[in-house]
């Protein structure tokens, strides 16, 4: 998206885990969340810390919710290590361990599950009644918009 935009793209993970694949402060992370969100346009990609999630829900002006099934999920990770072991993961936290972080990945997505509900979706829909709400259910889809917002 920030090679078709031109708009900055942060990964939470390079603020929200130290080098050696430990997560920071609640603290130190929201400090570094609030100066992304205090820019004027930003891409930002991930969960972060809950409180956080609610911040980029209220503030940001398009949404782009991605919602494949869990297999898919589990093949990306999977496939990013298998990739990781030869060539660092794109946006990979610089010394970080690519299994520690797939490990973390894996244990998210089992208990994402519990958070990622269409329960969740419909709150974060009327919450942002005025915003433009983007939301992918296969990789053709999003492969598709992609494709669309590069013309």
């Amino acid at each position: 998206m920030e090679a078709i935009t031109g708009i900055k793209h942060y990964p939470l993970d390079l603020i929200e885990y130290s080098s050696n694949g430990e997560r920071v402060s609640q603290k130190a992370f929201s400090e570094a969340h609030a100066a992304i969100l205090a820019e004027d346009r930003w891409i930002i990609d991930g969960l972060g810390f809950l409180d956080s999630f609610w911040l980029r829900i209220d503030r940001a002006d398009t949404l782009i919710y991605i919602d494949m099934p869990y297999a898919t999920h589990y093949w990306f990770v999977t496939k990013r290590l298998a990739k990781g072991i030869i060539v660092k993961p794109e946006d990979w936290p610089e010394g970080s361990s690519i299994v520690k972080g797939t490990l973390n990945s894996l244990k998210f997505l089992r208990l994402s599950r519990k958070f990622w509900t269409p329960m969740l979706f419909e709150k974060i829909t009327a919450r942002t009644a005025a915003k433009t709400v983007i939301r992918f259910s296969s990789v053709p889809e999003m492969k598709n918009f992609l494709r669309q917002s590069s013309t």
